[in-house]
């Protein structure tokens, strides 16, 4: 059977039974409950949010869930990766697709229409600089097209709605179709909506209460950090209703990983800057003092390498701090390319915030990222406020180490020590393994069915 499918979804009747899978409807039969899983980021696309929404729908299809994700058509995204490899893993996994348009390309990033060099590209970046300081969800677009290629499901091929954001426009889809289907919907939390940590303009009034308005209707609410809960929980009063549910790493997709053999020892950072919250100017301070000591032969040869978009960012910060000719930039490259030099590293970089006064949506920032390090057993280094809630994931494991953006002597310490073997980091958290943090999922959504 093909997954890939615009209409009515087929439904499926597992050969085995899992009596757990029955449980929700209060029945005999032997019928999966059925999930409709609104996800704009989805594989074959390569962003970092589609390991979480991947994993997610893996995990529920395992544990007897008739998974059907609503995303937008392959076609319309420059960074596509392994697209054969991605469709024989949705029918392996059993895991089926409606596969949407997408107006106002414009405003998505990672549009391929708008990633074009010249003319398109210009316009695009103009329209997503509007829209982020006017406040408009860059899903803004989707949200027809999700609805509408939804149309022709009936009561009888969703029994729940889990929307994750961003965008949140999907959140708003899935109250409407919840509304048509009489079902609950539930919503995840991959950043913050209205109080996010690197939003750009302002926030308006008529958002907040629409944001409260969707919450209210939630059959519950997911978020990956603690601190974001508390943040929503402050401004929502939302009570037993939100739930914690972190990101996590994934064996099996880590263990095709090989790791680059370096010549040296590699600090690594892959992804995205934002400054000044998120900027590497710590860290490129603490390299300074790191050359400064190698002048006298008591390190060993190292090199910073840099792996994303932000490269004309990290060489003037370079040549500010001196560093220049210890910095290696690689660009934009695979997913698989990234991992392969994260788990051949001595070391992999992550940065949240250099806030000296860290509110809420600053402690609670912990990057997909670390978790991905923490899967391939590499020492980690983290830049963040202190009580952050990303200290406590990688000192419970004792994967590494937390630092704040003036600890400079401190950073450059740990860098030593690393060289010199001073941290062997241990087997990585289960409490992390995405096998179990989608039993956490499974659990809370099975709880929601039985409330209707």
């Amino acid at each position: 059977m093909h997954n890939d499918i615009k209409g009515k979804p087929s439904i499926i009747i597992p050969q085995s039974f899992d009596p757990y899978g029955c449980e929700p409807f209060g029945c005999s039969g032997i019928r999966r409950p059925k999930l409709l899983f609104l996800s704009r980021p989805f594989p074959p696309l390569q962003v970092i949010g589609c390991v979480r929404t991947w994993n997610i729908a893996k995990c529920l299809s395992r544990l007897g869930w008739d998974v059907t994700v609503v995303t937008p058509q392959p076609e319309m995204w420059a960074n596509l990766e392994d697209v054969e490899k991605t469709q024989l893993a949705l029918e392996q996994e059993g895991i089926k697709k409606i596969l949407t348009a997408h107006q106002w390309q414009c405003l998505v990033t990672s549009s391929k229409q708008y990633q074009r060099q010249g003319v398109g590209r210009v316009f695009g970046g103009m329209c997503r600089t509007l829209a982020r300081t006017f406040g408009i969800d860059n899903g803004i677009g989707w949200m027809h097209a999700a609805e509408q290629a939804c149309q022709t499901l009936t009561k009888k091929d969703v029994d729940l709605i889990l929307a994750t954001g961003s965008p949140f426009s999907a959140f708003r889809v899935a109250q409407r179709i919840s509304k048509r289907l009489g079902c609950p919907y539930v919503m995840d939390y991959r950043d913050l909506w209205t109080d996010n940590l690197h939003g750009v303009g302002w926030t308006r009034e008529s958002t907040i209460q629409e944001e409260a308005q969707l919450l209210q209707g939630a059959g519950a609410v997911t978020i990956v950090s603690s601190s974001w809960g508390l943040d929503l929980k402050e401004r929502y009063r939302l009570g037993g209703k939100l739930h914690v549910v972190t990101n996590g790493y994934d064996h099996e997709s880590l263990a095709d990983v090989n790791p680059y053999s370096f010549d040296h020892f590699a600090i690594v950072y892959a992804g995205t800057f934002y400054p000044p919250k998120r900027s590497i100017s710590p860290l490129m301070a603490a390299l300074q003092r790191l050359k400064n000591n190698m002048l006298g032969g008591c390190i060993p040869e190292w090199f910073f390498h840099y792996y994303g978009n932000d490269c004309q960012y990290v060489r003037e910060e370079a040549q500010q701090w001196g560093v220049k000719d210890k910095v290696v930039l690689h660009g934009k490259v695979s997913r698989q390319e990234a991992l392969s030099a994260v788990k051949g590293a001595g070391v992999a970089v992550v940065i949240t915030s250099l806030a000296e006064k860290a509110t809420l949506a600053d402690k609670g920032m912990v990057p997909a990222k670390v978790y991905e390090a923490m899967g391939l057993e590499t020492p980690i280094l983290v830049i963040a406020p202190q009580g952050s809630d990303i200290e406590g994931v990688i000192e419970q494991a004792s994967m590494g180490k937390r630092f704040d953006g003036l600890d400079i002597e401190g950073i450059e310490e740990f860098l030593m020590g690393l060289m010199k073997g001073a941290l062997t980091p241990n087997s990585p958290s289960q409490e992390y393994a995405w096998e179990n943090i989608g039993k956490k999922f499974d659990d809370l959504l099975r709880t929601v069915m039985c409330r209707v």
